[in-house]
Order: C-alpha cells, then structure tokens, then sequence
C-alpha cells in the first residue's frame, strides 16, 4: 500500500461549449483536515460536491482549491442572434424607407453592431454541470497522485534513515561487552592508584579496614555502575522501534500520526543511550542517532 505526502498540486482546464473550466488543487501540511475553497459566486452551489469529494479521498492537510469559469469571447457557439431586435429592426427600416425612399438599406455589418442583436446563448446547465463532476473527478485524480508520488519519495528517504540507524546499532551492540570491561578495568585502576597514594600518605594502620576489603567494595561498586550504564537494554528497543517503523512505512496507508509516535519512542531511546554513555564510542552513536530521527521527523511532519 501507497503512502501519501500532505504536499500536493494539481491543475486541471476543459473547454466547453459555454467556456473554459479551470480547477487548482494545492495542500500543505495540517494536524488536522482543513478544506478552503475559492469559487465564483454563481457557481458557490458546487462547493459541496467539491468537499465531499476531497474529503472521501483525504485526510489531513490544508488544502485550497480554486474554482473558476470564464465565457470565450471568441467562442460563437456560445452567441447567437436576437431574434426580436432583427424583427424590429426590420420593422424600422421598412417605415423609415416608406417616408424617405432613398435612404440606404443597413449593411449586415451595421445590424450586427447594433445593441442586442448579438446575445449570449443560454448556457446547458446540465451538460457544464456535467463538464464540471467530470473535471473536478480527473482534477482530484491527478492531485492524489502527486500527493502519492511525494508520499513514495519521502518514505525511501525515512528508510534509508532507518537502515543507517540499524547499522549504528550493529555496529556498537557487539562493542558492549568489551567496553564494559574495559570501563570497569580502568576504574578499578584509578581508584586502586588513589587508594595507593592514599595509604602511602596517611599509613595502613589508620584504616580501619583492610586493603582487600576496600579493594572488593571498589570492585562492587564498579560493578553495579557499570550495570547502570549497560545500555543493552536500550539498544534492543532501538531496534525493536526500528523494526516496527520500517514495517509501518512499508504498510503504508495513513502513516503520519504513526510514525510521529515513533519518533518520540526513538528519540527517547536516543537520549538514553547518550545518557548512560561512559565512553566516547556510545557517546557518538547517539549523535548520530538523534541527528537521523531528527531528519526523520522533519519528514514524517509531511506525511497524510
């Protein structure tokens, strides 16, 4: 299934009989479904039409959609000539030729630019509003395309930020216990240097506990801390997250709420990972990771 960016545009022109129809359809992103509409006056009676049709089709974004008509002045089918004014016309040469025989006969040119002889022709209501369902539903079309074909681009971008996350979370996870240890190594090397330095100035017999039993406790202590910056945890709902992203992106369908929710989860994990780290190479993978979910979430924020 096709995911949908909340950008958008189409714009679609028929000609008809009465004129030309012009339909603009173009959207941002919006929390919410918000329709606006810019139709003139004497056609205000399709807006409903327009609405429901956008709204079966979408549901979030603000979009604007732009409604005009406009009569071809070079379009004779839709003119024709006044009947009566010919008529009346004709009645006013012939009374003016019975008084005054030699005036001229009007020319074709002149009766045509005579006031009213030259009318609009009325306008097959129901054929326009034929014209009209008709574009508006191709209008439509083409719009929910444009938002897919957006949709489709921003959701390889979110998956490439994904896979570059799980390879940040591979390439730290087997580095874990190694790191630990070597924490824990270089603790108990500095607190025992410490400890030595402190002995040798105060003396061992001002200690009311033995040298190895201060060493043990150093050696729990070091322990339970590194138990405290083990970020196993962590790493395996980073990747569980991920997982459940990559599967909601590839669903597809209405994902943007979604996947919002996702990049909190995420970045929560993120800041914990940095939090917990006591060396530089955790340290650097969750800048890493927090600067890809932010990406992410610039772009999940366009997503239907």
């Amino acid at each position: 299934m096709n995911i949908y960016s909340m950008t958008g545009y189409a714009c679609g022109v028929q000609e008809s009989p009465a004129g030309t129809i012009t339909i603009e359809i173009k959207s941002v992103n919006s929390r919410f479904l918000d329709l606006q509409f810019r139709i003139n006056d004497e056609f205000r009676s399709l807006e409903p039409i327009f609405r429901d049709s956008l709204s079966k089709k979408i549901q979030r974004g603000k979009v604007e959609c732009r409604f005009s008509f406009g009569k071809s002045a070079n379009n004779t089918q839709g003119k024709r000539l006044n009947e009566g004014v010919l008529n009346q016309l004709a009645t006013y040469q012939q009374d003016l030729v019975r008084h005054f025989p030699e005036l001229e006969t009007l020319a074709a040119a002149d009766i045509l630019r005579w006031p009213g002889v030259i009318e609009e022709a009325e306008i097959d209501s129901e054929q326009l509003q034929t014209n009209i369902q008709t574009l508006i539903n191709a209008t439509i079309s083409d719009f929910i395309t444009s938002r897919q074909r957006e949709g489709s681009a921003l959701g390889q971008v979110l998956l490439n930020c994904v896979s570059e996350m799980e390879k940040i979370v591979e390439r730290i996870t087997p580095l874990l216990p190694v790191i630990l240890q070597q924490f824990q190594q270089k603790a108990i090397a500095r607190m025992e240097e410490a400890l030595g330095l402190s002995l040798s100035k105060e003396g061992h017999n001002q200690l009311s506990v033995s040298r190895d039993e201060i060493l043990d406790r150093i050696r729990q202590e070091v322990t339970l801390y590194g138990i405290r910056i083990d970020v196993n945890e962590e790493l395996a709902r980073l990747n569980g997250h991920l997982q459940e992203t990559r599967q909601i992106i590839s669903k597809g369908g209405n994902v943007g709420k979604r996947l919002d929710f996702m990049m909190q989860e995420l970045n929560r994990e993120a800041n914990t990972l940095g939090s917990k780290a006591a060396l530089k190479e955790l340290a650097d993978a969750a800048m890493e990771l927090k600067l890809l979910i932010e990406q992410m979430r610039e772009q999940v924020q366009n997503l239907e």
